[in-house]
């Protein structure tokens, strides 16, 4: 279940509430191109926005339209652990096959507040989870000897890997276990090479079929194709981040006319210059005519 690419999907938005006709058709345009699995409510998903009963709602919304397609793993961190035992406790109940927890931002917990975080929810809510570690969000890293420590817990079963340091994940995969997702679409590739599986990708919200295949290619052994693959995304992989996500993808998902990219404050619409230069990428890699 925890390899492949995974997307982490937009939260499409209509009059400010959740667009759940245009989320039907970005799901069915997930599985048709072979998305490994659906992960509504991480940073991508706008989660920080969304109130704990739309959160719920999204995650229940992707649970039913999936209908056991494939995997389902509900974004359900947050800077309180309470507050993320209730909603990680909701996902598993509306029928996620998995959960992606964020470090806990804002608090700056030490590496023991981090395992007694995670423990914590782990033993409460018997379902698979996925460590992320997002260090420029939450303004601390998880540590890899905390890394190996939480491997030890039954259900921790991966960690979505967004620091950007090869190191980093060099020194994971040296200590435990743990399955090694990239965070970060531009590292796929290298992070694959050390052994990572795969990748909770953004990018995947607009080439779902490239970011499938680059990764299958690799896990195939043909990094030939992969390495040709990663090469022709490169330029988007970059041009998703001229501004903070997701205002770059959701902008692009409307230029393809997939959503109304409506974005919730503080996050805004795109610069104009930014929206050009991002349109210019996507018209050289044959997303755009």
């Amino acid at each position: 279940m925890f390899e492949g690419s995974i997307v982490a999907i937009v939260t499409p938005f209509e009059d400010g509430k959740i667009d759940k006709r245009r989320l039907s058709e970005l799901i069915e345009f997930h599985i048709s191109e072979g998305t490994s699995a659906i992960l509504p409510c991480g940073c991508t998903g706008e989660a920080a926005t969304l109130s704990h009963q739309e959160q719920k709602h999204m995650i229940k919304l992707v649970i039913d339209i999936v209908n056991e397609r494939v995997p389902v793993i509900a974004g359900t961190g947050s800077n309180s652990t309470e507050e993320a035992l209730v909603l990680t406790k909701s996902a598993k109940e509306a029928g996620a096959d998995g959960a992606l927890l964020i470090t806990p931002y804002y608090n700056k917990p030490t590496p023991e507040g981090q395992y007694l975080h995670y423990e914590k929810i782990a033993k409460a809510v018997d379902i698979p989870i996925i460590l992320y570690n997002v260090p420029s969000r939450t303004g601390i890293s998880i540590l890899p000897q905390t890394v190996a420590r939480l491997s030890k817990i039954d259900n921790i079963v991966a960690i979505k890997e967004a620091s950007g340091s090869i190191d980093q994940v060099n020194a994971i995969i040296d200590l435990c276990d743990i399955i090694v997702l990239s965070g970060e679409d531009a590292l796929t590739l290298p992070m694959m090479a050390l052994g990572a599986k795969g990748v909770i990708s953004v990018a995947a919200n607009v080439v779902p079929k490239h970011m499938a295949m680059m990764v299958k290619s690799f896990l195939d052994g043909n990094l030939e194709e992969s390495r040709k693959i990663h090469f022709k995304l490169f330029p988007l992989f970059k041009a998703l981040f001229y501004e903070t996500n997701p205002i770059p993808i959701k902008t692009a998902l409307g230029m393809m006319g997939k959503i109304d990219p409506q974005l919730r404050l503080p996050l805004c619409e795109m610069r104009k210059e930014n929206a050009e230069r991002l349109r210019r990428v996507l018209t050289d890699i044959g997303i755009l005519s």
